[in-house]
């Protein structure tokens, strides 16, 4: 919450306790990763007995949610910013690079490995639809290039993930590609499987999108 005029000061301690409580759980996360955050090891480094702490985070569940949720939002936001003043896939691409180098474990934490028994609530989706949307809104923005693909006719039946873009179905393939092929050379980067091998995953992040804006 944003310290305004029309906010309290019991409203602005609550936002800054649950602002700690997430800075500690995003600490837990890059040591341990997110399957092991507990909310009772949080109580005690900040020195809070648990049920106090539960008043702020009902659950281990509750707090995952509020990470991913501001995860997804930061990339939202970032996605959007590079938009201006129109859409660019190129750029796009090197802000979502950005964003996942500026913060391996936000990345990881919405989209490695899920955390066991987590189920996120509807309105993560709906923020993850919208980092795809602006991806559709740039890819569609392009020439169009190649011939039609037996996915493109699948994805004119299949395209409720696309949350009603109106872009045709080569250009949702497209935006699938995009989305899937640089995640992909993204999550070999960040976890380290580059190491040692010899090359600049910059250099091979751009030339995947170069292949991919020109066919």
């Amino acid at each position: 919450m944003t310290e305004t005029s029309t906010t309290t000061p019991r409203e602005r301690y609550r936002a800054q306790v649950r602002a700690d409580i997430k800075r500690h759980a995003w600490e837990q996360i890059a040591t341990s990763g997110a399957t092991a955050l507990s909310l009772n090891a949080i109580s005690k480094q900040m020195g809070m007995s648990g049920p106090a702490l539960y008043r702020y985070f009902a659950s281990r569940d509750e707090l995952i949610t509020a990470l991913i949720r501001d995860a997804y939002q930061s990339l939202a936001d970032t996605l959007r910013t590079a938009s201006r003043p129109g859409p660019a896939a190129a750029t796009l691409a090197q802000a979502l690079r950005g964003w996942a180098l500026d913060d391996p474990h936000r990345y990881f934490l919405i989209y490695g490995t899920p955390v066991p028994g987590y189920h996120a609530p509807d309105d993560i989706t709906a923020i993850a639809a919208e980092t795809m949307t602006t991806v559709l809104d740039a890819v569609d923005a392009l020439p169009a290039n190649g011939p039609a693909t037996p996915f493109d006719a699948h994805l004119e039946e299949h395209r409720q993930w696309a949350a009603g873009h109106p872009a045709p179905a080569a250009a949702l393939h497209r935006g699938l590609r995009f989305w899937t092929r640089l995640h992909g050379v993204l999550s070999l980067e960040l976890a380290g499987h580059f190491t040692g091998m010899g090359f600049d995953p910059a250099l091979l992040y751009a030339a995947e999108v170069d292949d991919l804006l020109n066919r």
